[in-house]
């Protein structure tokens, strides 16, 4: 698996954890990947092989098999930059599941960053798209 096919695999396994990947899901994932560099000059056919292998993985593998394949494969800043986007992935909607919450949980054990650092990314993105006014 390459680093663009890993990045790419952690950012499938959070909106698939739930067993559902809606088509609003699949159109963030691809809005949030085409934002970075890594993915900025790929062609629409190019994110879609990308999708086609993933999607396969995640069949033949399941969630935890993908991210197996994929953290070996990411260094510690884009293990980082892969657990920050998981975890915009899943609080987006504000809307959480107990699946979504046991990969962000699985996700920070697997990680090889340093003391509590996955714990404290997600807890950023889950303040950043806290909105106060539902409180």
């Amino acid at each position: 698996m390459t680093t663009p096919e890993a990045f790419a695999a952690i950012a499938l396994a959070a909106v698939a954890c739930d067993g559902r990947l809606g088509r609003e899901e699949a159109h963030a994932l691809r809005r949030q990947l085409e934002n970075l560099s890594l993915y900025s000059n790929s062609s629409d056919a190019t994110m879609s092989e990308l999708f086609d292998r993933l999607l396969l993985l995640l069949r033949e593998e399941g969630v935890q098999g993908l991210i197996a394949s994929a953290l070996p494969q990411l260094n510690r800043i884009q293990q980082q930059s892969a657990l920050a986007v998981a975890a915009h992935l899943v609080h987006a909607d504000r809307k959480i599941t107990a699946e979504e919450t046991d990969l962000l949980d699985q996700l920070t054990r697997q990680m090889t960053l340093p003391d509590n650092e996955a714990r404290m990314i997600v807890e950023a993105i889950v303040a950043l798209n806290r909105d106060m006014l539902d409180s």
